[in-house]
């Protein structure tokens, strides 16, 4: 081999190696650079989360209307009749439940039991004489309470002992209005009335 083509060979040769290492030295720069690169996080604005605050299941309200229920039948049963024992106080009860049924006392348990509390008529005296704002005999109160849950629940049926009666009075007083209706049935110490059936002659 001559000189010449030594030369030649060996100028080739670095051009080649120069070439490599150009290629090597930004291929390395670039890997370099993709493995130390971290973006900056300071500006970067997080998405907003909204939390939704998920509507009220309707049994809310349905459990709400119940307790509500269950209160004022205990406040009738234990302020009306908490001395006459649970078939003095069914009576009450049912006297509530045939006004309910009835629907111009009210659509409902408290509806009927606290109809005109701030009138002088107020259907049920506990409600506006002023009874409520004394403090309750704790037994008394918890044996209304479980009987009107029993009541509410059916395991203490109402039969009808008070012959549909729409109204009462304790033995111990006599209202004008009872020679309007019609006597039931006396019940302990209260008398059960119930309405004069109209006739078309009257």
């Amino acid at each position: 081999m001559s000189k010449k083509t030594n030369d030649a060979i060996s100028r080739s040769d670095r051009v080649l190696v120069a070439a490599l290492a150009i290629i090597l030295a930004t291929a390395s720069a670039a890997i370099g650079a993709s493995l130390t690169y971290h973006p900056q996080t300071d500006n970067v604005v997080p998405p907003v989360v909204r939390v939704v605050e998920a509507p009220r299941p309707a049994t809310d309200a349905v459990k709400t209307a119940l307790l509500a229920e269950h209160k004022c039948l205990s406040e009738v049963l234990y302020y009306e009749a908490r001395g006459e024992g649970a078939g003095g106080q069914k009576a009450i009860a049912e006297v509530v439940f045939h006004r309910m049924n009835k629907g111009r006392f009210g659509n409902s348990i408290c509806a009927v039991v606290y109809e005109g509390k701030d009138k002088p008529g107020c259907q049920f005296s506990f409600t506006c004489n002023g009874d409520m704002k004394r403090p309750k005999q704790q037994e008394a109160w918890l044996r209304a309470e479980a009987l009107a849950a029993q009541i509410l629940t059916n395991q203490s049926p109402l039969k009808n002992a008070t012959g549909g009666a729409l109204n009462f009075h304790a033995v111990t007083v006599a209202p004008d209005w009872a020679e309007t209706m019609d006597k039931t049935t006396q019940i302990g110490n209260h008398i059960f009335y119930k309405r004069v059936p109209r006739t078309r002659d009257s």
